[in-house]
């Protein structure tokens, strides 16, 4: 990972707004990443198809253009090391831009997509099946938890009516299986935790994550194995590090100040301390100030 490191170390050069010196775009800075890349991925995935994968995605959303550059390219390689297409081409999953308000500044947050959730599952050795659909208010629909679950579905072949529910079902290879099922309610719920519910894939594939997330809730709760569970934390999560086990690296997502309720909170109140302070035994103690990370990812 040496060459990891140097790229750590150029991404976190001080500098001015300029734009960056040649080799510093984001082009050039993926170029350089062609190695880690290759080897973190599955033999199935090309780098070169890859890294034109991403290239297509800034394009698409520029505002990926204003992340910080290490939580772009931590995206970038949980994506690698996952075997997962980055984009709503497959829906696998998708590198989406937010303001990290405990940090101060735009980060690039990794997203499983439905596809990708369900390829994880079928790479596992335990899996047998696991299938999701939605339930409309003119099907034939019933479900029971409890000693005795069941549950049955007819869909309506003549004018199914608005989306009720969503459930998914997953086979294990030793006879074992689940159900779980969410109401529309249930998923909003979830939609609104999200740090991008009203953009990114909630928007443009709101089945496709409706579906993802009842999929997601049933795996809680199925004998899995740990490295299917790693894989599956990696879902909304918001890494500046590089590491050849992205699925180790922190977690820098804000989720504590999530309020699904929240109210506006005052211009005064907005603006963020720059020295924050801890109590210690001593006494109080200075956190020093992360360093700022330039955005390279300017055009020229």
């Amino acid at each position: 990972m040496a060459k990891v490191n140097e790229i750590k170390a150029q991404l976190q050069k001080k500098g001015g707004t300029k734009p960056p010196a040649k080799g510093n775009t984001l082009a050039d800075l993926i170029k350089k990443m062609e190695p880690q890349i290759k080897r973190a991925l599955p033999k199935h995935l090309n780098v070169e198809r890859f890294t034109r994968i991403i290239l297509t995605e800034v394009r698409k959303n520029p505002k990926l253009l204003d992340c910080d550059p290490m939580s772009f390219m931590a995206a970038m390689m949980t994506a690698a090391q996952l075997g997962l297409e980055p984009g709503s081409h497959l829906g696998q999953a998708y590198i989406i831009p937010y303001y990290n308000r405990k940090l101060g500044k735009t980060l690039a947050q990794f997203q499983l997509g439905y596809k990708g959730i369900i390829d994880l599952f079928y790479r596992s050795e335990q899996a047998l099946n696991i299938d999701a659909h939605e339930v409309c208010e003119n099907d034939e629909f019933e479900f029971e938890y409890g000693l005795h679950p069941k549950l049955y579905h007819k869909p309506s072949l003549n004018g199914r009516g608005k989306v009720i529910a969503y459930y998914a079902v997953a086979h294990l290879k030793d006879g074992g299986y689940s159900f779980m099922v969410m109401s529309v309610d249930d998923i909003e719920k979830i939609r609104k935790r999200s740090k991008t519910p009203n953009e990114g894939p909630w928007i443009t594939d709101y089945d496709a994550m409706a579906k993802k997330t009842v999929i997601k809730q049933l795996l809680k709760y199925m004998p899995l194995s740990v490295e299917l569970q790693r894989k599956l934390s990696t879902d909304e999560t918001t890494k500046i590090e590089l590491s050849e086990h992205m699925d180790e690296a922190p977690d820098e997502t804000d989720w504590e100040i999530i309020d699904v309720e929240a109210k506006e909170i005052p211009a005064n109140e907005k603006e963020e301390k720059k020295v924050e302070t801890e109590e210690s035994e001593n006494g109080k103690v200075d956190k020093p100030k992360q360093k700022e990370i330039l955005n390279p990812f300017v055009k020229e």
